[in-house]
């Protein structure tokens, strides 16, 4: 008996004039799954499933939308699958009024007010308004890259239409993109025209005249995307889980909420910088992009994107518009409103930006006007100079025209980049260290620390400064030698201190030298076998610690998590009982024979203790896990604060949980083991002993290697700080660089202000140069 799901797919595939033959090898799958699923003879649909086919047929937002939600009906009202359990997929809306789509529409809501004060806040840290944004226009772009107009307007076959007006300025690129029907919109744009300020006050806008049924706006870096391992909408989730980890909860259908956003609809991305993606990926990206049928606005440096267009296609049903250089009348218009008045200047007072602007006006043609003309086109030099000259009363802008300290317009450009950090660090009138909130930085070092960031993020090819991956400025072997080189001191030290409490000063100190290199050791390769070798990164939690009370879960099997521990607790034990028996034989001189005996017990004792400790630890620590609110961790330093309380609360659990049980463990496994070796010597005091130190040591060696708040320990308050990379106080200097407009939060992560002086620093970090001092006069024109 066909169902819903089976007479639409059926209805879809014969729209799009495509057998199931043909239908099978476009989507991967087979055709008697296909065939299965139209006849009803397979009644359980996998949502994975249903968007390969989805995206095969190149079906629009609603059909799409509709059958989804005809595959997740259909599993619901035939009942759960043979393994009781929710086929991972992405939910779906439903119909209007239905409780998956009310539970979505709440959600999308949540997201959009979050959305909303992020950039209003960003907006206001940039100063957009002080005192007026600057105008940002465009233009139509060449034909060959747009889409032909009846894909844009989404005309039926046969249908023919001229191009639409997309003519308009910063206040009215919603309007302009709402002239889409395909809602599809490229902004091309040279480095600094202003790209990312249209893409915040695009989102900003939409989301003051946004329905509750209509997408949300959310900006999405896209230079981090590599179309060859995640797909377009899996990337999407990925990030929106970043940026509020409570997304990560699931949702209807068994998917996490971010995917079902994405899936349904509900998120409009605005993918900014497809410019910054790898040179080798834009083509990948370009036609991964085509190969889905979602709105979005992405945008790009114009080479960049004509490249790709010339190497693969145009963006599918995309219209392309291009902004325009300010002009002369933008500058004298905006600049003499950014700095105070000259005294004495009657009614009209005088400002320091007037001598410039009259050079520009009465003399176009010297070569100093042409040169400050060419680079004063871009807000983002603009803007430069206005935070070098106009917010620095002692800096004279006429410096600007002379010629022969700046003899190109990209020299004049270097001079803006290379003093905007020099003049936002530099101290102000009156101010003394530790007079006011903002902490004191000398100049050249947070030149330098910002410049190995830029040059961190440059070698990663990323905008996003994240503050788990900053120990990957470092190679794989390196980072897995000072993780395990922290780990080794910490267990050492918890060793060598626990243990005087049992034994000799002497004795203790070289079994705390003993463990603590074991410890290193093993954690060492379960941190490259984990993570390094994979060149991952351990990713922030997406729950957290819920001790009292009761909440939802998390999702997470306890049953799964206590397989998982035993099998790790019963290599570890082995391989820390192996290596310990045989370090401890050879210190007393016992025969090989006999070393690698007693090794091969203490390792299968160990390894038992570990085993039946480890396995009930994690299978517990689930137990306590709560999804994160939706609105928590909206910035860097909030996810950063709230992993480590939920790693903190892990630990506090784990720790006298872990310990606890491999003393008494240790006790149950010594009977049998006895008959099974012959006699072990063993006692209470040795069970306390090892008790404590594992669960103190186990709880340090996991929270180094294998949290990304441990991980943020051990490289960027230890490692980079102790090699001069990074100051001591890694999250204030952040905190403070943002605060003076060098960097920007974009979301849970940090960005540059903007791309190009990222890439700036990063080459002056890599070939540092003499700097040259915002002071000075004019010279010779």
């Amino acid at each position: 008996m066909t169902s819903e799901f089976s007479a639409l797919l059926k209805r879809l595939r014969r729209e799009a004039k495509m057998t199931q033959e043909a239908l099978a090898e476009r989507a991967g799958v087979g055709v008697r799954t296909i065939r299965g699923l139209e006849t009803g003879e397979r009644a359980d649909p996998r949502v994975t499933t249903v968007r390969l086919l989805a995206d095969a047929l190149g079906l629009s937002p609603e059909d799409r939308e509709r059958l989804l939600a005809a595959a997740v009906h259909r599993t619901v009202d035939d009942g759960p699958s043979d393994d009781a359990t929710p086929h991972p997929g992405p939910a779906t809306g439903g119909p209007p009024g239905s409780a998956l789509h009310e539970t979505l529409a709440d959600v999308a809501e949540q997201v959009a007010q979050t959305v909303a004060a992020r950039w209003q806040r960003e907006e206001e840290q940039r100063q957009v308004h002080d005192p007026y944004p600057l105008p940002v226009r465009w233009r139509p772009v060449a034909e060959e890259l747009t889409d032909h107009w009846a894909n844009i307007r989404r005309l039926p076959a046969g249908g023919t239409h001229g191009p639409l007006d997309l003519s308009g300025q910063l206040d009215e690129i919603v309007d302009v993109y709402r002239r889409l029907p395909s809602g599809r919109l490229v902004v091309l744009g040279r480095s600094g025209s202003g790209k990312s300020i249209l893409a915040v006050r695009f989102v900003l806008d939409h989301l003051k005249s946004r329905g509750r049924a209509d997408a949300v706006p959310v900006i999405f870096s896209i230079g981090s995307w590599d179309p060859t391992a995640i797909t377009l909408r899996d990337w999407l989730a990925a990030q929106l889980t970043r940026d509020q980890p409570g997304l990560a909860a699931s949702g209807p259908g068994g998917s996490s909420l971010a995917a079902a956003l994405v899936e349904t609809g509900r998120i409009l991305p605005v993918l900014d910088g497809f410019d910054e993606i790898a040179d080798g990926l834009r083509r990948p990206a370009l036609e991964a992009l085509n190969a889905t049928t979602l709105p979005l606005l992405l945008t790009s440096r114009p080479s960049e994107y004509a490249a790709a267009v010339a190497e693969t296609d145009v963006l599918t049903s995309a219209a392309a518009v291009e902004l325009t250089d300010l002009g002369l009348a933008d500058l004298a218009d905006y600049l003499p409103r950014t700095t105070r008045k000259a005294r004495g200047g009657g009614r009209r007072s005088a400002t320091a930006w007037d001598p410039v602007l009259n050079e520009l006006r009465e003399r176009p043609g010297s070569r100093a006007a042409a040169n400050l003309a060419a680079v004063l086109t871009t807000p983002l030099m603009v803007t430069l100079a206005r935070a070098v000259y106009s917010d620095t009363p002692d800096h004279d802008p006429a410096a600007l025209l002379d010629t022969r300290r700046f003899r190109t317009p990209e020299e004049l450009e270097d001079h803006l980049l290379d003093n905007f950090t020099a003049t936002v660090y530099r101290p102000r009138p009156g101010h003394h260290p530790g007079s006011g909130s903002r902490r004191t930085f000398d100049p050249e070092r947070a030149q330098y620390w910002l410049g190995y960031l830029a040059h961190h993020l440059t070698r990663l090819d990323t905008p996003d400064l994240e503050w788990w991956r900053l120990g990957h400025g470092l190679r794989r072997v390196p980072r897995t030698l000072v993780t395990s080189l922290v780990i080794c001191v910490a267990i050492g030290l918890v060793d060598g201190v626990v243990g005087t409490l049992f034994d000799s000063f002497a004795f203790q100190l070289a079994d705390g030298l003993v463990a603590g290199l074991l410890g290193g050791l093993l954690f060492g390769i379960a941190y490259w076998f984990m993570v390094a070798a994979k060149d991952t990164a351990v990713e922030p939690s997406g729950v957290r610690m819920k001790i009292f009370g009761r909440e939802r879960r998390s999702g997470r099997s306890p049953l799964r998590r206590l397989a998982i521990g035993v099998l790790c607790g019963l290599v570890f034990g082995i391989g820390y009982g192996f290596v310990r028996g045989v370090v401890n034989g050879l210190w007393y001189h016992v025969s090989i024979p006999l070393v690698l005996a007693g090794s091969l017990g203490d390792g299968l004792i160990y390894g038992v203790m570990f085993a039946l400790a480890a396995g009930p630890t994690f299978g517990l620590l689930t137990l306590f896990e709560t999804p994160l609110d939706i609105r928590s961790a909206v910035n860097p330093v909030g996810l950063l604060r709230t992993n480590g309380r939920t790693v903190a609360t892990q630990l506090l659990l784990w720790a006298p949980t872990f310990g606890i049980l491999v003393g008494f463990g240790s006790v149950l496994a010594i009977q049998p083991m006895a008959a099974l070796l012959g006699p072990v010597v063993w006692n209470v005091t040795a069970a306390l002993k090892l008790g404590v130190i594992s669960g103190l040591g186990g709880a340090l060696g996991y929270l180094f290697s294998l949290t990304s708040w441990g991980q943020w320990t051990v490289f960027s308050r230890i490692w980079l700080p102790l090699t001069g990379r990074l100051p001591w106080s890694v999250v204030t200097f952040l905190e403070d660089a943002y605060q003076r407009g060098v960097l920007r939060q974009a979301g849970a992560v940090y960005q540059f202000r903007h791309a190009r002086l990222q890439h700036h620093l990063a080459r002056a970090y890599r070939s540092p140069r003499p700097h040259q001092p915002a002071e000075g006069g004019a010279g010779d024109p």
